[in-house]
C-alpha cells in the first residue's frame, strides 16, 4: 500500500538556491515554493497563446490552455481542500494531517497537466505522431531509414507522440540544470499514464495504460519518481499517484464545462439547441447506474426552469451559472469516489475514472458528448485546424533535416548539413541544442533520436502564433 509521507516526498531532480535566512520566521509550504517557480516561467506563460478548442482564435473571450490550466488548478485545490477537511462519514482521518500539502500539489499539477501540449492543442499533438509514422521509413540518415537506427520503443514515442510524456520531459531537464525543478511529489502526480509508448493500451480496462506517460529518453526519471514515492502496487507494478485521479477529475470537470461557455460565445449553438441535444442523450441511454440519470435529469430541469424565468438575452448568463452549479455537483461526486474507493486507489488497483459509478457520472458524459457535437466536430474548428496542419507538419519538416547531421561527431563528407540545414539551426533557439549536448550518449542510433527530440521540444514549446509566424517567415507569405 502506498504510504503518504513517500508520496509527498519534496525531494528534487536538480539543486536549488536557498532561500533568504529571513524566510526562516515564515513556514512556507515546499509546494507553494513549486507552485510560484511555476507561475513565473516561460513554458507556462507560453500557454497564453495555445489553443484550448479553438485553434487561432483572434476573440478575447475563449479560452486558452492558460485560462484552462488555472480553471484546472482552482478545481484541483478545491478538491484537495474538500478532500482533506471533509467532516462527513466517508472522511479519512489520516488525510487531515495533509490539509496544507495536497491542496498545494493538486494546484501545481493541475497548472502542469497542459504544459507539455505543442500548439494547435490536442491536433497539434496528433499531426506530430502521424508525420513521424509517414516519415520513418522514408527519411534517410547516412543511406538508412530514420528507424533502422531506432529502438522499438524510440520509433513507437515519435509515432504516438503524447503531450503528458512531453511535460515530464519538460521537467525531466532540471537533472541537467534547466526546465523547471519542482518536487517529486508533484512530478508523480503528473504521471496519468505511467507506462511506455510499448506497453500502453488504448481500450484497456485499467485507464493508467490508455496512453504513453513518458519517453525512452526520461525512463531513468520515471523509474527515479517512482521509486522515490513507492508508486508500486502489491505485485510490484508501477501504479498512478493518488492525487492524478482528482487531478483528471478537475480537468474533466472544467473542460465539460468551460468549454461549452466558448462555444455559446462563438454562436455555435442556441440554449434551445443544448436543451434538445441534452434530451436526446438523456431519452436514448441506458447508462448505469440509473440514479445517474434522475440527477442528470434534475440539473436539466433545472436549467429549464431558470430559462422561464428569465428573458432570452440572459441566455448566456443563465447557462453560466448552471454550469458553475453542475460544476459544484461533479466536485461533490468526485471527493466521494475517490473517499468511496480510497483503499483500491492506495493500494493501486483502482482501475477507472472517479466518476464510473457516481451520480453524476452521466451528466460528465453527456455535458463531454454535448461539447464534442457543438465545439470539437464544429465547421469552424475543423477550418482552423486546416491551417495548422500545414503548419506542423512544415516545420517539422524542415526542423527534423536541420537537427539530423548537426552534431560534428557524427558528420563525414558525404553526411553534414546543408546550407539551408544550418539556416534553421540557426532559428533553432540554443538551449534546446544545449539540452542535447547534455543528455548525449555517445551511441549514435541514441542521440539521433535525442536531436529529433529537440525537434520536439522546440516546437511543443511554441505558442499559436509563434508557429503561426514562423511558417510564414520561411515561406515568403506577407
Amino acid at each position: 500500500m502506498m504510504e503518504w509521507n513517500a508520496l509527498l516526498s519534496t525531494e528534487k531532480l536538480g539543486g536549488e538556491t536557498a532561500l533568504p535566512e529571513v524566510f526562516a520566521r515564515f513556514p512556507v509550504n515546499p509546494f507553494e515554493i513549486d507552485y510560484n517557480h511555476l507561475i513565473n516561467s516561460a513554458s507556462f506563460r507560453r500557454l497564453q497563446d495555445k489553443t484550448q478548442v479553438f485553434p487561432l482564435d483572434k476573440g478575447d473571450f475563449v479560452r486558452t490552455r492558460l485560462t484552462h490550466s488555472i480553471e484546472v488548478s482552482t478545481v484541483a485545490r478545491q478538491l484537495g481542500m474538500m478532500l482533506t477537511g471533509d467532516t462527513s462519514q466517508y472522511a479519512k482521518e489520516e488525510l487531515r494531517r495533509y490539509r496544507m500539502e495536497i491542496p498545494s500539489v493538486l494546484a501545481c499539477v493541475a497548472l502542469l497537466h497542459d504544459l507539455g501540449n505543442p500548439p494547435f492543442g490536442h491536433f497539434g499533438e496528433a499531426l506530430i505522431g502521424e508525420w513521424f509514422s509517414s516519415v520513418l521509413d522514408r527519411i534517410q540518415y547516412k543511406n538508412k531509414p530514420l528507424r533502422a537506427w531506432l529502438t522499438p520503443q524510440m520509433a513507437s514515442d515519435l509515432e504516438h507522440f503524447e503531450g503528458n510524456a512531453q511535460a515530464l520531459r519538460l521537467l525531466a531537464k532540471s537533472r541537467f540544470g534547466s526546465g523547471i525543478n519542482l518536487s517529486m511529489a508533484v512530478m508523480g502526480a503528473l504521471l496519468k499514464y505511467p507506462t511506455d509508448s510499448c506497453h500502453f493500451r488504448r481500450n484497456d480496462p485499467d485507464v493508467k495504460l490508455h496512453k504513453l506517460g513518458y519517453f525512452a529518453a526520461e525512463a531513468d526519471v520515471f523509474r527515479r519518481v517512482t521509486d522515490t514515492l513507492g508508486m508500486h502496487g502489491a505485485d510490484g507494478a508501477v501504479c498512478r499517484h493518488p492525487l492524478t485521479y482528482l487531478m483528471e477529475a478537475a480537468d474533466d470537470i472544467a473542460y465539460a464545462t468551460a468549454d461549452l461557455e466558448d462555444a455559446l460565445s462563438k454562436h455555435l449553438f442556441t440554449l434551445e439547441e443544448f436543451i434538445a441535444c441534452y434530451r436526446s442523450f438523456y431519452d436514448a441511454s441506458a447508462i448505469e447506474p440509473k440514479s445517474a440519470q434522475d440527477y442528470t435529469h434534475r440539473l436539466l430541469l433545472e436549467l429549464e426552469d431558470a430559462l422561464r424565468a428569465a428573458p432570452p438575452e440572459d441566455g448566456a448568463h443563465i447557462l453560466h451559472a448552471w454550469l458553475l452549479q453542475a460544476r459544484y455537483w461533479l466536485m461533490n461526486a468526485a471527493v466521494y469516489s475517490f473517499s468511496y474507493h480510497y483503499r483500491d486507489i492506495m493500494d493501486g488497483t483502482f482501475r477507472n475514472e472517479l466518476f464510473d459509478g457516481t451520480n453524476h457520472a452521466f451528466t460528465l458524459h453527456v455535458l463531454k458528448e454535448i461539447t464534442a457535437r457543438f465545439a470539437y466536430d464544429s465547421r469552424a474548428v475543423l477550418r482552423l485546424e486546416l491551417a495548422a496542419e500545414s503548419i506542423v507538419t512544415f516545420l517539422l519538416e524542415k526542423y527534423v533535416s536541420a537537427v539530423l547531421y548537426c552534431d560534428k561527431a557524427y558528420q563525414t563528407p558525404d553526411a553534414k548539413p546543408t546550407s539551408a540545414d544550418r539556416k534553421y539551426l540557426v532559428t533553432m533557439p540554443e538551449r534546446h541544442l544545449q539540452d542535447y549536448r547534455a543528455a548525449r550518449t555517445g551511441d549514435e542510433g541514441t542521440d539521433l533520436y535525442l536531436r529529433i527530440l529537440a525537434v520536439t521540444d522546440y516546437l511543443s514549446g511554441m505558442t499559436d502564433g509563434y508557429a503561426r509566424t514562423l511558417y510564414r517567415d520561411a515561406c515568403g507569405i506577407t
